[in-house]
């Protein structure tokens, strides 16, 4: 058995395990019903009137129409609330409808005659979406990160707790053990997201939202490589973790550093989405680029060149902690006398298989 046989070999078997998991599947059903439930109900669940600044002398056939009409003085006042944020729209004289960055349909269609519309900040984001889509990358890649991550070191160590591994390692070598496991969770990974997107695209479908999803494909184009880049980063630590201990119970104990290039990158990208440099910065380090530079993609504050080079440093830095990954993996399976420490996995000398 070659090497490739022996990777496909071992990945087959890791796939057919965990899909047949009842775990991983309800997951994945709960992930996709909150891809639709995020993307749709927002819009289903909108049933109140749309809030209209008139003056009363225009004000008739929007109470006719069934809108919220919140009487002003003159023309002035009804643009002041709608920057204000007071109100979703203005009808003014003209008749000219106001708004900040989307028309309101309902508001058009209760004028008698076919109004101008006026917008006063046609390239502003809605401020629920602004804040959503970074939480959304960042909330896909982190949980997911996680959860296979968990179940990578949980395998591995399993596998050395039960002596397992010995059998493995003498029928196929201990690199295309750890490659077919890191093969079988990418594959998972990029299976579950896709079926998140799709899920995703069929809410905002189901929502009407065709113009959300012309503003965000892109973006999410941009994060399916990245995801795998990164996610084929971090499962190499994961595995590394599981293989440095005999019992699952110490996985916590020395997987803290890989939760920590987990966590700190997803609270960074959520808070700090709104703020330009920080984003910069954050869009070229190797454990925060997989949803930052997609956001700056988003927002358009990338360059068309930039993720490109975001995505070759991501590449080499990902290639690189899976060669030592190996390394430390190969010096540590089948260690089963305890904890081993990376120094010592680090240097040991002799190939197991």
């Amino acid at each position: 058995m070659n090497t490739y046989q022996a990777i496909r070999l071992i990945a087959g078997r890791e796939l057919r395990v965990k899909l047949r998991d009842r775990t991983f599947l309800i997951t994945t059903l709960f992930f996709l019903l909150i891809a639709v439930a995020a993307t749709a109900l927002p819009a289903l669940l909108a049933g109140g009137s749309t809030t209209v600044a008139a003056t009363e002398s225009v004000a008739a056939p929007l109470r006719q129409a069934g809108l919220d009409v919140r009487a002003v003085a003159d023309d002035a006042a009804a643009e002041r609330a709608v920057r204000a944020g007071d109100v979703d729209a203005a009808v003014v004289a003209g008749p000219t409808v106001l708004a900040m960055n989307e028309a309101p349909d309902d508001v058009v269609k209760a004028l008698s005659s076919a109004p101008a519309v006026r917008l006063l900040n046609p390239d502003a984001l809605d401020p629920v979406i602004a804040f959503l889509v970074p939480f959304a990358f960042a909330f896909v890649f982190f949980t997911t990160s996680q959860l296979f991550g968990v179940q990578i070191a949980q395998s591995v160590t399993e596998e050395k707790q039960t002596r397992i591994v010995e059998i493995l390692v003498a029928a196929v070598p201990v690199r295309a053990l750890l490659a077919g496991k890191i093969v079988a969770a990418c594959l998972l990974a990029l299976g579950q997201i896709t079926l998140i997107a799709v899920a995703t695209v069929a809410g905002m479908q189901l929502a009407d939202s065709g113009g959300l999803l012309t503003l965000i494909g892109p973006a999410i184009g941009w994060f399916v490589p990245f995801f795998l880049l990164g996610f084929l980063l971090i499962a190499a630590m994961w595995a590394v973790a599981g293989a440095l201990v005999t019992r699952q119970e110490d996985i916590g104990g020395v997987s803290l550093p890989v939760q920590l290039v987990v966590m700190l990158p997803f609270f960074a990208v959520v808070f700090l989405h709104d703020n330009a440099s920080a984003m910069r910065i954050l869009s070229y380090l190797p454990f925060s680029a997989p949803t930052a530079m997609p956001l700056r993609m988003f927002s358009g504050d990338a360059a068309g060149w930039e993720p490109l080079v975001s995505l070759a440093l991501l590449l080499l830095t990902a290639v690189a902690f899976v060669a030592a990954g190996a390394r430390v993996y190969e010096g540590s399976l089948l260690r089963t006398n305890g904890r081993t420490s990376l120094r010592a996995a680090w240097h040991h000398r002799e190939p197991i298989a």
